[in-house]
C-alpha cells in the first residue's frame, strides 16, 4: 500500500502543537452523558435536560455518536487528527446509516439536500449531475459550471493526502430517490418538484438559482441516484464561523477582470492588509490555492474559519464541487497567489516533492484512497493523470521563485 507507506513517512509524522483547553472548539465535561432533543433540532444538550437518551457506554464519551465525537475533536490546529480512529466509522455511517429526513438546503446556486440519520447526525447530499468522463465545456464560465458529487469525494481524500485535513469527511452513496427523499421529505417546495420521466425514472429538481428546472432534473435509474454525503460541521449557533472573501477572488463577471489579474504587484498590498499581515494566514491561503489548482477548481470566492480561534487557525476548504471538471487543460491563473507572492510553507513544499516521486506518486495514492469509496471508481483515469502533471507545474513555479 503506497498510501499506508505515505502516512508512515516522517513528513507525515511531524509533531502537532499541544492542544490546550482553549484550543478546543468545545469544552466537554467527560462525566456528563450527552444526548439530543427529539424535537428535530440538531442541537445537543446534556442528558439531564434531554428528552431521549443514547445507548449507555462504559464512559460518557462512549455514549456519543461518531459525528459528535468528530465535532468534539475539532481544535485550533486541525479538523481531525492524522491517525483518526473515527474516520473509517464516520465514512461508513455517511454511506450506510438509515436516512430519516431529507430537506433542501437553503442558499447556494445548485440543489443540495440536508439528510438526517437516526442518531441525529446530518450530512450534506450533492446529487450526481454528470458522468465521470464528461468534461466541463470549454465555453462555460466557471460560475455556471455543474457541481460534481465525485469532486466532493475526491477533494476530501486529496486534502488528506496533502496533510491539510481541512475538508470535512465525505463518502459516496447510492440513494433511493423514492424511499430516501420523496417519501420522507417534509419540504413542501421540494415535494412539488418530483415526477416520473418518459423513460419511467423518478426525477426531481428542487428550487435554486441554477439548474433547478425540468430540463436539468435529477433522475434515478429507475430511482437509484449517486451522490456525495459530507459530514456537516457543528451548527453555527454552537460554533460560529467567519466567512472571509478571498483576495484572489475572481470577478464573477463575463468581461471584467479582478484587480489581481491586472496588477502583478498585487501581493504586496495583500501582505499589508489584515489578516495577511502576520501569522500564517497567507501561507494557508497558498496551501488552498495549490489544492484548487490540482483539482482545477476556479470557484474559490470565500473560505471560512472558526470564530473562536481568531486569526490563528486553519482555513476550512468547503464546497469543492466545481473541482475535477477538466483534465485536458490546466488553469494556471488559479496559482496566482503562489506566482505573485512567491511564498509556500516548507512542509507543504517537501510533501509536494515527495508526492512527485515514484514510491508515493500522487495519482497512485489518491487512486488507492478512492478505491475504498462505495462509488468507486470516483475519478476517471485522465483526472488522476492530470494531478501528476499539475503537481509538476506547482513544483516548477516554486523552482522559479527559488531562482528569483
Amino acid at each position: 500500500s503506497k498510501l499506508a507507506a505515505l502516512f508512515k513517512h516522517p513528513l507525515y509524522n511531524t509533531p502537532v502543537p499541544e492542544v490546550t483547553e482553549k484550543d478546543k472548539l468545545f469544552i466537554v465535561n467527560p462525566m456528563e452523558k450527552f444526548s439530543l432533543r427529539s424535537s428535530g433540532s440538531d442541537e445537543w444538550v446534556s442528558s439531564s435536560k434531554a428528552e431521549t437518551l443514547l445507548p449507555t457506554g462504559k464512559t460518557a464519551y462512549d455514549t456519543y455518536p461518531t459525528w459528535l465525537k468528530f465535532h468534539i475533536g475539532i481544535n485550533r490546529y486541525e479538523l481531525y487528527p492524522r491517525r483518526d480512529p473515527l474516520l473509517p466509522t464516520l465514512l461508513q455511517d455517511l454511506a450506510t446509516q438509515r436516512i430519516v429526513s431529507s430537506v433542501q438546503k437553503s442558499g447556494g446556486t445548485q440543489l443540495k439536500l440536508i439528510m438526517t440519520f437516526p442518531n441525529y447526525g446530518q450530512a450534506l447530499f450533492k446529487p450526481m449531475k454528470q458522468t465521470r468522463d464528461q468534461e466541463t465545456p470549454i465555453d462555460f464560465f466557471y460560475f455556471s459550471d455543474f457541481e460534481r458529487h465525485n469532486a466532493e469525494i475526491a477533494a476530501f481524500h486529496l486534502d488528506r493526502i496533502l496533510d491539510f485535513r481541512r475538508i470535512p469527511p465525505v463518502s459516496g452513496r447510492l440513494v433511493n430517490i423514492t424511499k430516501e427523499i420523496r417519501d420522507i421529505t417534509t419540504d413542501k417546495k421540494l415535494a412539488k418538484t418530483f415526477f416520473i420521466s418518459p423513460a419511467g425514472n423518478v426525477c426531481f429538481y428542487g428550487e435554486c438559482s441554477y439548474y433547478c428546472s425540468t430540463e436539468h432534473a435529477l433522475c434515478g435509474k429507475p430511482d437509484q441516484l449517486e451522490g456525495s454525503m459530507a459530514a456537516l460541521l457543528p451548527d453555527k449557533t454552537l460554533a460560529k464561523r467567519r466567512s472571509w472573501r478571498s483576495p484572489w477572488r475572481r470577478s464573477y463577471h463575463k468581461s471584467k477582470k479582478a484587480e489581481w489579474e491586472l496588477n502583478p504587484n498585487y501581493c504586496a498590498q495583500v501582505r499589508e492588509t489584515p489578516p495577511y499581515d502576520r501569522g500564517h494566514r497567507l501561507l494557508d491561503l497558498i496551501d488552498m490555492t495549490i489544492l484548487d489548482f490540482l483539482m482545477g477548481n476556479m470557484d474559490r470566492h470565500h473560505y471560512e474559519t472558526f470564530e473562536k480561534f481568531g486569526n490563528d487557525t486553519f482555513l476550512l476548504h468547503l464546497d469543492n464541487g466545481r473541482g475535477f471538471g477538466t483534465h485536458s487543460r490546466d488553469e494556471l491563473s488559479i496559482l496566482a497567489p503562489l506566482h505573485q507572492c512567491c511564498s509556500i510553507k516548507k512542509s507543504t513544499y517537501l510533501r509536494l516533492q515527495l508526492l512527485a516521486t515514484q514510491p508515493y506518486r500522487l495519482s497512485d495514492v489518491l487512486r488507492e484512497a478512492l478505491a475504498t469509496d462505495p462509488l468507486a471508481p470516483v475519478l476517471a483515469e485522465p483526472h488522476l493523470q492530470a494531478l501528476d502533471r499539475r503537481l509538476g507545474k506547482v513544483l516548477v513555479a516554486v523552482g522559479h521563485c527559488l531562482a528569483r
